[in-house]
This record gives structure tokens, sequence and C-alpha cells, in this order.
């Protein structure tokens, strides 16, 4: 399918790119039996009598104190992760918006919702595992949310899914940029524990979720049908087509 025939379906099927809010809205490629399952891939939240734990309460502790503001500054950016196209455009060498890039940025928005949603939800909703600033009786870099993210499973770290699903389909898009698009990858999933949002075992327990659910989108045909064309889209913006 072509690009132009893509986008002509968008529009006339009433997945529009006009407004965030409508990309945002759009469900995931994968359904509650093609995703993966947190619960069943990952090994339980450390014991608090673990050394692992021991770890996850140091990282947090040291972070507190060794916080630095430009680097807080960018964790609370990086908590709305639905402004993921600000937050990779510089890595991914683009502007990735629905102005510039709809295709991709339709593509990044589908993923937002798989590594988010039915990946995410068995394991949290398992483990209950309670935040570090809950814990710690602190507050996070974005205070005005800790509330409700108080009431919500900690492990894992469903920023850090989406944040290295991101990074691992921009770097298939673009792999001349991958170096930097996966050190982004990296650091979004950091900005959790920066912001005492999570532990650092939420955070690496993230990253591997994200890459199961790009594993098995690379098996959804929509998926990769939508990736050809993101491709296509950002070959002809560099003008390499």
């Amino acid at each position: 399918m072509k690009l132009q025939a893509l986008l002509l379906t968008v529009a006339t099927t009433g997945v529009m790119f006009s407004s965030p809010s409508n990309a945002l809205k759009a469900p995931g490629f994968l359904t509650a039996q093609s995703s993966p399952d947190s619960l069943a891939i990952l090994p339980p939240p450390p014991a608090e009598d673990s050394v692992a734990f021991l770890a996850d309460k140091a990282r947090y502790e040291s972070g507190r104190v060794l916080r630095n503001d430009d680097r807080v500054r960018l964790a609370s950016e990086d908590a709305d992760y639905k402004n993921f196209g600000e937050a990779f455009s510089a890595a991914y060498g683009m502007d990735i918006s629905e102005k510039h890039t709809p295709v991709l940025y339709q593509l990044l928005a589908q993923v937002l919702q798989d590594s988010h949603d039915y990946a995410m939800r068995s394991a949290k909703e398992h483990y209950k595992r309670v935040r570090p600033f809950v814990i710690y009786k602190d507050a996070t870099c974005t205070p005005q949310k800790d509330k409700k993210m108080a009431t919500t499973g900690s492990y894992p770290s469903g920023h850090a899914s989406f944040g290295w699903a991101v990074a691992l389909v921009l770097s298939e898009i673009n792999p001349q940029r991958e170096t930097e698009i996966l050190r982004r990858g990296y650091d979004f999933g950091e900005s959790r524990v920066v912001c005492g949002a999570h532990w650092q075992s939420d955070v690496d327990a993230g990253r591997l979720m994200g890459a199961a659910v790009v594993a098995a989108l690379h098996s959804n045909p929509g998926f990769t049908r939508m990736l050809d064309e993101a491709r296509a889209e950002s070959e002809k913006l560099n003008g390499r087509k």
C-alpha cells in the first residue's frame, strides 16, 4: 500500500490525524489474547528482605540526595508520556508530530496503547507493588499526579515499557540514529526512578516487557504494514527516496 493510499484509508475510516486527542484514542494493534502477559513472563518484584530490594532503596535514596535540576526537569517532562513526539524528536533526528510525520505519529500512538494496556495489566494488578514515594512519604517530580499514582501498582513500569518499545521501533525505522534513539529510550525509563515514581527493578522489568511487546507486534500485519509506511514517510522526508 502506498503512503498516499494509507492516508486516504485512514481518513475514510474515521481515524484522523487532525488532533493529538484523536490519535491517542486509537486502539493498539494487540488484543488481550495476542499481547504478552507480564504476570507469566516476569519474576515477582524483589522481596523486602532481599538484596535486590536494598539496591532499589539505595538507588532511590541516592537519587534524592544527588538530584540534578536539569535531569529532574527532563524527568518531569517524560512523565507526560503522551508528548512522546517531543521526547524522541531530537534523538530521531526529525520532528515527530501529527503534522510533520502523521503515519509515524499514529504508529507510536498505537504502540503506546499496546505497551501500557494488556501487556502490563496482569502483573500490576497481581503484585500491587507500593511505589517508592509512598513508602518514603515523599513527593515525586510531578506532585500533582501523586494522589492518583499512589493507588496504582508500581511493578512493572508502563512508562519504561513504552519508552523502550518506542526506541526499538524508531531505531528499526531509522537505523542511522540507533545509538541516539536507544539512549533516549533508556533515559526515558530512568526518568521514572529520577522522579521517585518507580523502583529501579520496576523500570528494568518495564523494558523487558517493552521488548516483548515489540516482538509480538512484528507478528501483527497491521503493525508491520504501518511500520513500512512510517519508514517510507521518514525516508521521503529525509530525501532518501
